[in-house]
């Protein structure tokens, strides 16, 4: 009997509806419809194993995800099927059969994130920014982004419970922009900790307010401080994963439209 083969599905969603990408006790989630569309497709008790979890309300355009199924149905048949049975706030965007060596998780080289920061009320994307009414220095939120380059311990970055495996990620590249009216913030790391990316925005919009020097951040990270001595967590409807990385037997970048 020949083994089932690894699909691997790229998706999107939009949030707002979602307590999240795993499956809970109560609550809707982006892994539990994408789980029924599949089982419905493919008659196989298939479980999406996704790249990471997101949050409540966190956003995605390049989420990742692997099954296992002994379907034999075409890749392009399974795309057209999946998405005529999610919901209009889950699309699946590709899907390509891989090696079975292949893990939306462990496979993953890094992931990116983008958060965006209204800078007046913006009733249209309410569910996609956080809207900032008081005046964020963003020189200075830049000055204090030059810190995260290279391998850090993010504890002070972190939900303190559960407490992960270690503390280490690799930032390899982060940087605020001005677009339009919205402060973008985008990362891209080889791992990233539960919070991390909203805490560190937390954290860089107190710097952008003046509650917190720009040395006061990095000293943040170079003594691996507790939760406690950074700043907010920025709210969950402002972040997007923009897309996870494989290598190029396993298909590359995520987050791109392919057929």
């Amino acid at each position: 009997m020949s083994e089932p083969r690894t699909l691997r599905l790229d998706l999107e969603y939009d949030g707002t509806g979602f307590v999240g990408w795993q499956v809970q006790a109560s609550g809707r989630t982006v892994q539990g419809e994408l789980q029924q569309a599949l089982r419905r497709l493919l008659q196989d008790e298939v479980t999406p194993v996704g790249s990471g979890r997101t949050d409540a309300g966190t956003h995605a355009l390049g989420q990742v995800a692997h099954i296992h199924t002994d379907n034999g149905l075409g890749v392009e048949q399974i795309l057209r099927g999946v998405n005529a049975l999610l919901p209009p706030d889950v699309a699946v965007s590709a899907v390509r059969d891989v090696d079975s060596s292949f893990h939306a998780r462990f496979s993953a080289r890094g992931k990116r994130y983008r958060y965006r920061i209204a800078t007046r009320d913006s009733p249209l994307d309410r569910h996609r920014v956080w809207t900032m009414r008081r005046p964020l220095d963003l020189e200075l939120m830049v000055a204090a982004t030059r810190y995260l380059t290279g391998v850090l311990d993010f504890r002070a970055f972190c939900k303190a419970l559960p407490p992960p495996d270690h503390f280490e990620c690799r930032i390899d590249d982060a940087e605020w922009r001005l677009q339009g009216r919205e402060l973008v913030f985008e990362v891209t790391a080889n791992r990233f900790l539960r919070h991390m990316v909203r805490v560190l925005v937390g954290t860089l919009v107190d710097v952008g307010l003046g509650k917190l020097p720009v040395e006061g951040f990095g000293r943040l990270l170079a003594a691996a401080a507790d939760r406690s001595q950074a700043g907010q967590t920025a709210p969950s409807c402002g972040l997007c994963m923009l897309y996870v990385n494989y290598d190029e037997c396993f298909g590359g970048r995520s987050g791109e439209r392919q057929a």
